[in-house]
């Protein structure tokens, strides 16, 4: 296995291990959106009364993937605009929600336990290792890559995850294993010595179907992109690469174990802007204003929802925490410029060029903020986004071919080869938006060169 490329950016605001388990709030919000889906089908009226566990909705385009209701509560549609709103919240236990009716899991199909993931909010936890998309779940795949590993600043910490559910991990992963049927599964954890690691590996001794991948803590090296090439597996729409991670574990044990709809989140609340980061336990609608509260450090922050480099901005729109969100980012929102800031030697900034006084300092966090420090200027040919590329790209020569408005030339050198880490606009000096520049070269190339390749299908 080859990996290439990489950059750890050291940032203050780490989650530490500790999981908070939250109250349930009066009322819940649920967005219709998240990144991946759109539930633009309702299954429920305004003024329903709704059990745990049933479906709200589901997204016709990723194949009726539910939205399901965390708690019991009423149904308000006309409240917040692309939300449903709970109301009269109320949790029943998990005996009472579980489906009596369903036969023995044992007696299942694989593909019938797929369906059941499905339907019971698991699957959503799946990914396309090469197109970040959700899987056909009546297609099994060429492997399974689960991964621990969260290397973006301010992810989920796998580790504490796995640490503080030591017997539903070991027990997923047979779960797992029963989805397929000759298919490997690779293990991806970190090449640390550590007491989980050899825990871990000794529980899994014996299962040939199991590959054990340690891997540097690099990020972006726990990207499935990254991870499914280096182990030569190729992109495939008839057996694909799934990606899993240790939270989604979690939820294919619940599901198959106990005939459980999933219901519950595990995200990371972290960042500089943050005042203890840590794991919170809570369901998906709960009120972000309330989450923030008496939990920030200062007045004005800029809330993230995802990662750092790969993240969005939560707008004032959306009320709660969507059905797919694993991690918010929070940065302290500086409203005034700062006061010869040009002129800072850079004692407390990390640089990739070296180009910063820190340089003579000890290895240190970085208390990250919003500033973007320097405005955009012309690409200096520096290469830093080229040494830093995981996909061997070369970012600047491909931002100067989309500069000429050169399609063809970019697909030449490969731009479907991105994986959208963002490392090379975190190390560009110019701060050149390659990121965001190489995702709408995407777009643009499919509907001006590949037109055919959009139209749906008759």
């Amino acid at each position: 296995m080859k990996l290439r490329g990489g950059y750890n950016i050291l940032l203050k605001g780490r989650p530490n291990s500790e999981e908070e388990v939250l109250c349930d709030p009066e009322i819940l919000y649920l967005p219709l959106q998240s990144p991946r889906f759109n539930f633009s089908e309702l299954c429920v009226e305004d003024g329903q009364q709704v059990a745990q566990g049933q479906i709200l909705a589901k997204d016709p385009d990723n194949f009726f993937v539910p939205l399901l209701a965390p708690r019991v509560g009423t149904v308000r549609l006309q409240s917040v605009e692309s939300h449903i709103v709970l109301e009269n919240i109320e949790q029943k236990s998990e005996e009472a929600i579980a489906d009596s009716k369903e036969i023995s899991v044992q007696e299942k199909s694989a593909e019938s336990k797929r369906k059941k993931l499905l339907d019971y909010g698991a699957w959503q936890f799946f990914y396309d290792a090469f197109e970040q998309s959700l899987p056909d779940p009546a297609k099994a795949p060429q492997a399974i890559i689960l991964s621990i590993l969260r290397l973006e600043p301010f992810g989920i910490n796998g580790d504490a995850i796995v640490q503080n559910n030591l017997p539903d991990f070991i027990a997923g992963l047979e779960k797992l294993q029963s989805l397929i049927e000759y298919q490997p599964v690779y293990l991806v954890m970190p090449d640390t010595k550590s007491e989980l690691t050899r825990y871990v590996r000794e529980k899994i001794k014996g299962k040939a179907w199991v590959e054990f991948m340690e891997v540097p803590l690099r990020y972006p090296f726990d990207n499935f992109t990254v991870l499914a090439r280096s182990l030569g597996l190729k992109r495939g729409s008839e057996n694909p690469v799934w990606g899993i991670r240790a939270e989604g574990l979690l939820a294919v044990n619940k599901v198959l174990s106990n005939s459980q709809p999933y219901t519950e989140r595990i995200i990371s609340f972290a960042g500089p802007g943050v005042k203890i980061p840590k794991h919170l336990k809570t369901v998906p609608g709960y009120p972000i204003d309330q989450l923030i509260s008496d939990r920030v450090t200062c007045e004005e922050t800029r809330v993230i929802n995802g990662g750092i480099l790969t993240g969005e901005t939560v707008t004032k729109k959306t009320k709660g925490i969507d059905s797919e969100c694993s991690r918010f980012t929070v940065l302290c929102e500086h409203t005034e410029r700062e006061f010869m800031g040009f002129a800072m030697p850079g004692f407390g900034k990390h640089s990739y060029s070296n180009s910063f006084m820190s340089l003579v300092r000890r290895k240190f966090r970085e208390n990250i903020t919003t500033d973007l420090r320097g405005e955009q200027r012309p690409c200096v040919a520096c290469g830093f986004c080229e040494e830093v590329c995981p996909a061997g790209i070369m970012p600047h020569f491909i931002h100067k071919l989309l500069y000429q408005n050169e399609l063809e030339e970019v697909e030449k050198h490969r731009i479907d080869l991105c994986v959208g880490c963002g490392l090379c606009s975190f190390v560009c000096p110019s701060k050149l938006e390659l990121g965001k520049q190489f995702s709408d070269a995407h777009d643009l190339i499919r509907e001006e060169l590949h037109p055919q390749s959009s139209e749906p299908e008759e």
